[in-house]
């Protein structure tokens, strides 16, 4: 894939979507061939190096015991509260953040117990934004949204994957129909590949994905 690209994995639970994300990341190391960034193997690089490249935002958001601006700014401890704010108004978090008691410095519990699952994802996305990865990683980051907060989160989408080269997992597959290229896997195997329009017109196992996600919408 070129730099700056959206690259999105679809398939059924055990496809290997999970697998790729911890080969990227070197969770563990792949045991045979090899994965390249810019012509390196990863393996040839630190750890630390690689993984200062890479943002991951997962389903699972956490969210710290503190300020709702600290955070945002745990993505890049030397931050400004300016641009806290400035990441956050581009992801659509600022409003909410603002009706909160205290605006940036409302103090929330480990875990956000107080914020819906919508304003967790959204300052995860504020967060990963503020780091500015040149690699990101979405790991079925919008699953357990509601569909009003979905719309939100799909233009935060647009603002944090603009010009950023970037891997989607997505249980939503309305989520990925914009990337630039879809990998379909099935059992550790890439059985389909392309763009959304090229394979709804192809007519296989995407297009099935498809077809029953929106007929039990």
């Amino acid at each position: 894939m070129k730099a700056g690209q959206s690259i999105a994995l679809v398939g059924h639970t055990g496809s290997g979507k999970s697998t790729i994300i911890n080969l990227l990341s070197r969770f563990y190391d792949i045991t045979d061939g090899k994965i390249t960034i810019d012509g390196y193997d990863i393996r040839e690089v630190t750890v630390e190096s690689l993984r200062n490249q890479i943002g991951i935002v997962l389903q699972d958001t956490f969210i710290f015991s503190g300020t709702i601006r600290e955070n945002i700014r745990f993505g890049r401890l030397d931050a400004t509260d300016e641009e806290i704010e400035a990441v956050a108004k581009a992801v659509d978090a600022h409003d909410f953040i603002m009706q909160m008691p205290n605006g940036y410095d409302t103090e929330v519990e480990e875990r956000g117990n107080m914020l819906s699952m919508g304003q967790r994802q959204l300052l995860s996305f504020a967060r990963a934004l503020l780091a500015d990865p040149r690699i990101l990683i979405l790991d079925e980051a919008t699953a357990s949204i509601d569909t009003e907060t979905e719309l939100k989160i799909q233009d935060a989408l647009k603002v944090l994957l603009k010009d950023r080269t970037s891997f989607i997992v997505a249980h939503r597959l309305s989520t990925i129909r914009h990337a630039d290229h879809i990998v379909v896997l099935d059992h550790g195997r890439v059985i389909e590949e392309g763009n959304h329009d090229r394979l709804m017109k192809f007519k296989g196992t995407y297009y099935g994905l498809i077809e029953a996600q929106y007929r039990f919408l």
